[in-house]
C-alpha cells in the first residue's frame, strides 16, 4: 500500500506536498476531491479530517496529518534519506520553521485572500490592501534571499516546498516587479529548473491561471 494524500490540483498547499513528495522519491496515492461540488464537506472526510482540508495525509500505518507543513516536516522525517530538507540542528530548523510560519500567515494568507472571492464569490477585482499585501510578502522574501539562494540557506529546504507554490501563485494575482525583486525572481526560476518542479507545481499552477483566468473573463 502507499500512503494516500487528498488532494486538488490547483491548491498551492497540496502542490507543497506533491514537491516534498517527489523530491523524496515517494509514491503517494492521490485522491481527488472535489471542493467545488463540497465533497470535502462529506461526513466520510470529516472523520478524517475535522477541519475538512487539503491537503490530507494517511499513511500506511494509519497516521492522519492535515496542513502541508505538518505534512512535509512529517514525510521528510520519516522518508528522507538525511535530514538536508528539514535540518536536525536547532539553529537551522528554526530558520526553516520561521519561513514556514511566514508562509502560513503571509505567502498562503496572501494568496487566499485574493483567490478566494474570485473563484468563489465572483469577484472580478483585488482589492488595493490586498495589492499592497502581496508586495509585502515580496518585500520580506527578498530580504530573506539576501545572502541565501535559498529561502533558508544555501540549500533547498521544505519551506521552499511551502513557499514555490503559495508565491507562483501569488504572481499569478499580483506580478512581481523582477526590477524591485530581483531576488525572488531569481529564486523562482532557480525553483523552475529543479529535477521535481514540473511534477510538483507546474501542473496545478496551469490549473490555477486557467481557473483565475475563466473567473475574471468567463
Amino acid at each position: 500500500m502507499s500512503p494516500k494524500l487528498y488532494v486538488i490540483d490547483v491548491s498551492p498547499p497540496v502542490r507543497s506536498v506533491y514537491l516534498a513528495a517527489e523530491a523524496l522519491g515517494l509514491n503517494l496515492e492521490y485522491i481527488q476531491l472535489d471542493l467545488f461540488s463540497g465533497e470535502h464537506l462529506q461526513p466520510e472526510f470529516r472523520k478524517i479530517n475535522p477541519q475538512h482540508t487539503v491537503p490530507t495525509l494517511v499513511d500506511d500505518d494509519g497516521t492522519i496529518v492535515w496542513d502541508s507543513h505538518a505534512i512535509n516536516a512529517y514525510l521528510v522525517s520519516k522518508y528522507g534519506k538525511d535530514d538536508s530538507l528539514y535540518p536536525k540542528d536547532l539553529a537551522k530548523r528554526a530558520v526553516v520553521d520561521q519561513r514556514l510560519h511566514f508562509d502560513s500567515g503571509w505567502a498562503f494568507l496572501g494568496v487566499r485572500n485574493i483567490a478566494e472571492p474570485i473563484i468563489f464569490w465572483g469577484d472580478k477585482t483585488i482589492p488595493e490592501q490586498y495589492k499592497a499585501n502581496a508586495l509585502k510578502v515580496y518585500d520580506f522574501l527578498e530580504r530573506f534571499l539576501d545572502g541565501n539562494t535559498w529561502a533558508a540557506g544555501d540549500h533547498v529546504t521544505i519551506a521552499d516546498f511551502a513557499l514555490i507554490p503559495n508565491i507562483t501563485s501569488l504572481n499569478v494575482l499580483v506580478p512581481i516587479d523582477e526590477v524591485k525583486f530581483p531576488k525572488v525572481r531569481a529564486w523562482m526560476q532557480r525553483s523552475e529548473k529543479l529535477p521535481y518542479y514540473n511534477g510538483g507545481n507546474k501542473k496545478g499552477l496551469d490549473d490555477f491561471v486557467t481557473l483565475i483566468d475563466n473567473r475574471l473573463n468567463p
